[in-house]
């Protein structure tokens, strides 16, 4: 039996526009909020329904979108055949199950992140996506920031060179959560624009890390990950900081990018610097390394909410119309090397390998 809260009486709600994508979001905590906003301003999309078990939630969902149906139950929102999508925004330990569940109801799906809590969970949930030929993306945010897809175009054009060295700090006077520690809370953010910016795989992960206020959470970690390449990438994420840092530097053979997403305008910058080989007249006795300075570019970056951003794409992915940034395949390999930090946490910071 459904626990219905409330159904408005607007016939607007049950006849969209033949354009627009029925929507529904499960999960109205935290994020929820921010993801139902943009599917109801989305031109291409229109907010059919919120579910949540929490009824004071759902009331205060009814001020925002008083259009939509609200309901402490989501099976009442898969069992609509006019919904094309849901978006998940629940605590990641239900993904899996709710995942699925919406994905052989015939809805395409859209997950807060990390996609799971496991590989084995985020695999399945793959698989289940291809069975049912639905589009399976997770909200990675970041990756539909002005700073990243720039950077992105950095990258593809072959304008950053040989990556040294990858480098991000995301630190702040964090929500404390109980069920997850630092790592699975922080670092899917930076470790999803990582890969996407490098698109090379994570060999080896070793990670540190201590708790101070729950003894068994960790709020704060030191990660370091290893790759085919002499490249490093190190991480470090943080719940008990007094400033919030969110900051990242690439160090490349022809460039070397600085993305700090805590300023508010000049979040990019691009330095023609970068370091090589150059031999002496002394080369058979000695090499030494020749530094090059050059300008500092501060780009300029597309406007507008990230958020946003992600919700036309995902429409597009849903239409077969753009193949997904941030899709099933990206999350399983965050949740990949997540997972092989968390067993180099329980082994002393002993590196571990991650498991293809």
């Amino acid at each position: 039996m459904t626990s219905l809260l409330t159904r408005p009486s607007s016939p607007a709600v049950t006849s969209a526009p033949p354009h627009r994508l029925r929507f529904g979001v499960m999960g109205y905590g935290y994020w929820g909020p921010n993801l139902a906003r943009n599917v109801a301003s989305c031109e291409q999309a229109v907010l059919i329904g919120i579910a949540d078990l929490s009824a004071a939630r759902l009331v205060a969902a009814r001020s925002s979108h008083p259009l939509s149906v609200l309901t402490t139950d989501h099976r009442e929102l898969l069992q609509d055949p006019s919904l094309d999508a849901v978006i998940v925004a629940t605590p990641p330990e239900t993904h899996r199950d709710l995942v699925i569940e919406a994905l052989e109801s015939g809805k395409h799906v859209l997950v807060e992140k990390p996609l799971a809590t496991s590989t084995r969970d985020a695999e399945e949930m793959v698989r289940v996506a291809r069975a049912c030929d639905r589009a399976l993306m997770v909200d990675h945010t970041f990756l539909f920031t002005g700073a990243v897809k720039k950077m992105k175009q950095y990258f593809v054009a072959g304008e950053v060179g040989e990556v040294y060295y990858y480098d991000s700090t995301r630190i702040n006077l964090g929500l404390f959560q109980h069920e997850a520690n630092v790592i699975w809370d922080l670092a899917p953010h930076d470790i999803s624009i990582m890969l996407y910016l490098l698109g090379q795989p994570v060999r080896k992960v070793s990670a540190i890390g201590a708790s101070h206020v729950d003894t068994n959470v960790e709020n704060i970690a030191y990660i370091t990950l290893q790759f085919d390449t002499p490249l490093l990438a190190h991480f470090h994420v943080n719940w008990l900081a007094p400033a919030k840092v969110r900051r990242t530097i690439i160090g490349g053979s022809k460039k070397m990018l600085v993305y700090d997403d805590a300023e508010l305008d000049d979040k990019l910058r691009v330095y023609d610097s970068g370091a090589q080989l150059a031999a002496s007249r002394e080369a058979m006795y000695r090499t030494f390394v020749e530094y090059r300075t050059g300008d500092v570019l501060i780009p300029k970056l597309e406007k507008g909410e990230a958020l946003a951003v992600e919700m036309k794409h995902f429409v597009n992915v849903i239409r077969g119309l753009e193949a997904p940034i941030s899709g099933g395949e990206l999350g399983i390999e965050v949740v990949r090397v997540i997972e092989a930090a968390q067993r180099s946490l329980r082994n002393a910071g002993a590196a571990v390998e991650v498991e293809a």
